[in-house]
């Protein structure tokens, strides 16, 4: 089992920063490759970022790709989501997810493809 808890949401207005912690508990941290979801009222649930088991490989959803950036410090057991210039699209609940996939090169991008998830985190974007 691997327990997730997000932190850092809030609100904030367009063009401001914000950064999203997720701490994992639980089995060996460094064995998941994270990834980073969120989901608005009425929407699907959709990918954001995810960054493999080692941190040597990062991917992102286009919306987001040159705003947004995923890191890891696997001694911390952390997960992290800088979320700059952001848009009142940007608005959702973010969700932290692992994966035991432990990609090389391509990431997993499925919800499907994840096994644990965090509670989520609120982030509102006002205009």
């Amino acid at each position: 089992q691997v327990q997730l808890v997000e932190s850092g949401g809030g609100l904030v207005q367009a063009g401001d920063s914000l950064r999203l912690s997720c701490a994992a508990s639980g089995r060996t941290f460094s064995s998941y490759d994270m990834g980073w979801f969120r989901q608005a009222p009425g929407k699907e649930r959709e990918f954001v970022a995810a960054i493999n088991w080692s941190g040597g490989s990062t991917r992102y959803a286009d919306s987001v790709k040159g705003r947004f950036t995923i890191s890891r410090d696997n001694a911390k057991n952390t997960v992290y989501l800088q979320m700059n210039s952001l848009k009142p699209e940007d608005t959702a609940v973010y969700y932290c997810a692992a994966s035991a996939i432990r990609a090389l090169i391509t990431i997993a991008t499925l919800t499907s493809q994840y096994d644990y998830w965090g509670q989520g985190t609120q982030v509102t974007v006002s205009s």
